[in-house]
Order: C-alpha cells, then structure tokens, then sequence
C-alpha cells in the first residue's frame, strides 16, 4: 500500500469507530451506533467514488475475498467486510433489520451480548461463503449475515415477541419466528432454485444470509443467560401465551427495575436541593413514575444541581430506557435513583 492508502485506512476506522465511542460513552444504544456506522460509511465510500481522486480501493483491502482470508493477515476481512455495502438499496434492506429487530434485541441482551450476536452472525455467514467458495476472489460485501444473525438469536431466546416490520406488504408488529419463517423461507427458496436450475444465478450470497442465522441461532441461549431480559424457557413457537408485544413487556420490565425516589442523595449528603432545584425534585417524586417523565425530570435537575460529593456536574445516563444520574467525575460518587 502507498502513504496515502494508510490515512485512508485510518480515516475508514476512524469514522466506523467514532459511534461506537460516541454511544460508550453517552451509554446509548449499540444497535443504533452500529446504523450510523454503516451509514457513515456508505457515504465516505460515496464521496471518494463522486470525487474518484485518491484512488483508494477499499474494496481490494476490507471486502471478504474468500481466496485470500486463509492468510493470518488477511482474516481483518471477516469483520471489515461488513461495513462495506453494494449500493444503497444494500444497506438500507440490512439497516432496518438492525434497527427494527436489533434495537429491541438489544434492550433484550444488553449491548455486549448484543455485540456478540451481531458478530457470530457476521462471522457465520462468512465463513459458510467461504465454505462454499473457497477458490473464489469475487468480493463478498455486507452485513446480511450478521442481520440474519440478529434474528437468529431472536428467534431462540424470544420467538414471541412482536416487531414493527415490513412484511408480506404490511408494516406491522409481527411475531419473530413469523418475520423468520418469510425471511429465511425465502433465502432457502432461492438457494433452491439456484440449484435447481430454475432461476439463474445472482450476486446474493444466501448461503452467508443461512450461516450467519443458524450460528448465532445455535450460540444465542447461552449467551443471553444472565442478560437483562431471563429467558423464558415455556416459550414455544406460536404460543399465544402473552398478548403483550416484546416492546411492552420491556418497558414494563424497565418500570419494575426503576428506583425509589424517597431518599436523595442531596438529603443523606447533609446539603438538601433549595429553590428550583428542589422543585424539580419535588415534580420529579410527583409524576416520575412513569419511564418517559422520569427521565425529563432527572433531564431538569441535571442541570439544575451539581454532585453532593465533589460538587462536580452531573449528567443523565440511560441504560436500556433506565435512566439515572451520575456524577461527572467519578461513577462512585452518585447513581441515582
């Protein structure tokens, strides 16, 4: 590679990276940090294929080429490849998997185990291409794989629970193990057909779209054990057991887990709020039961106060729709409520 190629290098991980630091840092979601990722590179790729300059070719560098990744240097390409999209139909049929069914998912398994998923599903699809291909050096792009493995995991911790998605010309809340049944009926379906001669070939790699599911669909359970949502071992398929929708009984897991207001840490620190910050504390206890006003509550006071402990300012942090206040300093010095 030339100079130049490593700044490019830099600036592609540089970019990918940022919303994921962004979201550590502001604790927020993982699963919408990964969509702005994929999307700020789509239009990094966008505008170096407008300004067609630098000559850099991402593609050659991060794409999975299967003929090369038995190379320890070249294994890079099993994660890389997936920000890397064909066009913008591409990306956005993979982005509204990760945000319709990832972003509940994720309130599911928390962000690490969510994480997890998503990259057992990345790495399953490509190395079942890879499989399958093993002499090829036609690029593989994307992260089909790893959107197939978010409903994979879905579908063996939660099959139950209802999603908004487009599906058979709807846009509804529909169970997953219905949205799974279309999605990797079709994907068999194809596969099928391609086989059987009757259709041609095309540029899809279905096989990466039925390992990346079955992967994390196999590795899911023991990875959601311990994760913010038990695993309801009486769930089966088409059980109508429950007529709450998966958002719901996640937000009603969410108020269940919320803390008592009744002692502040103003009050047991000997320097009681006064003026308006007591009379946002005092709202705050009137009306915060609710997940929603709780948080526009504590939003006030966080900038109406300052930590008991250091004096230090505090902020609002949300854990799943949790939200609580912490002090800028130091982690230890308030957490509440």
């Amino acid at each position: 590679m030339e100079s130049t190629d490593y700044v490019w290098v830099a600036i592609f991980i540089g970019v990918a990276v940022a919303p994921f630091f962004s979201a550590w840092k502001q604790k927020t979601s993982l699963a919408l940090a990964m969509i702005l990722s994929t999307m700020l590179i789509m239009f990094l790729r966008f505008f170096l294929d407008a300004v067609n300059i630098f000559g850099f070719e991402e593609i050659h560098l991060f794409a999975m080429i299967p003929a090369l990744v038995t190379e320890p240097d070249q294994f890079h390409r099993f994660i890389t490849a997936a920000w890397l999209h064909s066009n913008w139909l591409h990306v956005l049929s993979n982005i509204i998997v990760i945000g319709l069914v990832g972003v509940p998912l994720e309130q599911r398994l928390g962000g690490k185990r969510w994480l997890a998923v998503y990259f057992l599903g990345l790495i399953g699809g490509n190395l079942a291409w890879v499989a399958a291909h093993p002499n090829s050096f036609v690029p593989a792009l994307g992260a089909s794989g790893a959107a197939f493995g978010l409903l994979g995991a879905y579908m063996a911790c939660w099959p139950n629970d209802e999603v908004e998605f487009p599906l058979l010309f709807f846009i509804r809340p529909w169970p997953i193990w219905i949205i799974v049944a279309v999605r990797l009926g079709l994907e068999v379906y194809q596969m099928y057909s391609i086989e059987a001669g009757t259709i041609g070939s095309t540029n899809i790699a279905h096989l990466a779209h039925v390992g990346g599911f079955f992967l994390a669909y196999a590795l899911a359970r023991p990875i959601a054990k311990g994760a913010p949502s038990s695993l309801d071992s009486t769930t089966t398929i088409g059980s109508s057991s429950s007529s709450e929708s998966g958002a719901e009984s996640i937000r009603k897991r969410a108020r269940e887990k919320m803390g008592s207001l009744d002692n502040d840490p103003w009050m047991e620190a000997g320097k009681p709020l006064q003026a308006e910050a007591a009379r946002i504390l005092e709202r705050l206890r009137a009306e915060g039961d609710e997940l929603e006003t709780r948080q526009a509550w504590l939003e006030e006071l966080a900038e109406q106060t300052i930590c008991p402990i250091c004096e230090g300012e505090i902020f609002t942090e949300i854990n799943g729709e949790i939200c609580r206040l912490r002090c800028n300093l130091s982690n230890a010095h308030i957490k509440w409520p």
